[in-house]
């Protein structure tokens, strides 16, 4: 009841925003999970919250990471990124963000799919009709992604924003993020998020955010044009993670399509799409820890930082039997979600074995239980169902307080960032079906 409540809370109309203070608009992952969460309420109204976010797609097929309501309050808003007068790729309505977020969405729909087909005959239809309608903008979507940020092939998917991997502020950024320099003529700015969470230790800098503003800056001035941006950007990684969601995703959508008739030379890409990926992820391993990393492309070196997205061949699949099994039980043991002093089995952001854990940072040592909820259906995917009901059993104790935070402090399990967060309440709602 609490997490539908809070679905229902944020609803506004034509979107369901992701929190009700820190985050009063549609983010393009965060809309993924809150229509799986809403499908257990109504199908139809999980795809309408899908249609909504494809509604604000670029016309070269980029999904952008925030779509804008009619409300303000957030930092930066649409006037920041200047999306529809400088892109002619760009909606003029809804006002978007200039880059994107991990492709999920088919993920999402493939899940509403499972969980219409288990409800009534209107139910099912809605479930169907829904892939139909998207599919070929979801298509869409994963070949922007293959031609503008692999354009060599490589199967590894970059990033030309911290944002865009959806974990901003993470340890394995520090060093890219430190060779963008902002020039003398970043615009001033305000930021809201500090006045909505007080405690700072709980957000990122004002160092590192004169970073995140001044990419903007290089983008703007690019015309957000995704060649040219991918080109001269100062930030620059092949992101191991959202390779390893793009690869399985491509599966997925490949999977509805050959279901739904799809043409077979585009279900055809995807496969192969897939394939690249997954096996670019598994190479990225390091051989001394085992663990996936991003390549920074500005330097050709690999970022050798241990997060939670070092596991995420676990996500994507492509090692052989043995590193998969061992890849497995590092992240449930006493490093990571094992580690005697967490209050929850749950993954947290960052080993708390490592000298860069912070409990209450952002993405930085927090458990967040949309990432949990990924890995848990990524496991069951694959055949790990033990593990899968791990997470689930331990991410429903960590959130027992009914606040749906957007991350946890893993030591104490206290309640950090924003209260009653969207999309934690979906992924909530999901498991307790």
């Amino acid at each position: 009841m609490g997490a539908a409540d809070v679905l229902r809370g944020n609803d506004i109309g034509t979107m369901v925003t992701a929190a009700p203070a820190l985050y009063p608009h549609m983010w393009s992952w965060d809309a993924a999970f809150i229509s799986i969460g809403l499908a257990h309420l109504g199908v139809e109204r999980a795809g309408q919250e899908i249609r909504t976010l494809l509604a604000a797609q670029w016309a070269d097929g980029m999904i952008p990471h925030i779509v804008y309501g009619d409300r303000g309050g957030y930092f930066p808003g649409p006037g920041r990124w200047g999306t529809a007068e400088l892109s002619s790729a760009a909606p003029s309505a809804p006002l978007t963000s200039g880059i994107c977020q991990p492709p999920v969405h088919a993920i999402a729909v493939g899940r509403i799919l499972e969980v219409a087909r288990r409800g009534s005959e209107a139910d099912r239809l809605a479930g169907e009709q829904l892939v139909r309608d998207c599919w070929d903008s979801l298509y869409r979507w994963h070949a922007w992604l293959s031609e503008y940020r692999d354009p060599s092939g490589t199967g590894l998917i970059g990033v030309v924003h911290g944002w865009e991997s959806g974990m901003d502020n993470s340890p394995r950024w520090d060093r890219p993020y430190s060779a963008v320099v902002p020039g003398p003529d970043l615009p001033s700015y305000v930021r809201l998020d500090r006045e909505l969470v007080r405690d700072g230790a709980e957000r990122p800098t004002d160092v590192e955010y004169d970073r995140y503003l001044w990419l903007i800056e290089e983008m703007r001035r690019a015309s957000y044009d995704p060649a040219k941006v991918y080109d001269t950007c100062s930030f620059l990684v092949a992101d191991v993670f959202v390779s390893a969601i793009f690869a399985v995703a491509s599966d997925v959508l490949a999977d509805l399509g050959s279901d739904f008739g799809a043409p077979a030379s585009e279900v055809a890409d995807l496969r192969m799409w897939a394939a690249r990926s997954r096996a670019a992820v598994a190479a990225s391993c390091s051989p001394e820890t085992g663990l996936a990393r991003d390549f920074d492309r500005r330097t050709n070196t690999w970022i050798d930082v241990e997060t939670l997205a070092g596991f995420a061949p676990l996500i994507s699949g492509g090692l052989s039997p043995d590193a998969e099994r061992a890849l497995l039980d590092e992240l449930h043991g006493p490093r990571w979600a094992g580690h005697p002093s967490l209050v929850a089995k749950v993954p947290p952001t960052v080993s708390p074995d490592s000298e860069g854990f912070k409990s209450r940072e952002y993405w930085r040592g927090p458990q967040w239980p949309v990432v949990s909820w990924l890995f848990g259906w990524a496991h069951a995917r694959h055949g790990y169902a033990a593990e899968s009901e791990r997470l689930r059993a331990e991410t429903l104790k960590l959130v027992g307080d009914g606040a749906f935070s957007e991350y946890y402090e893993p030591v104490t399990g206290e309640a950090l960032g924003s209260r009653k967060q969207s999309w934690t309440a979906a992924v909530i709602l999901d498991w307790l079906d």
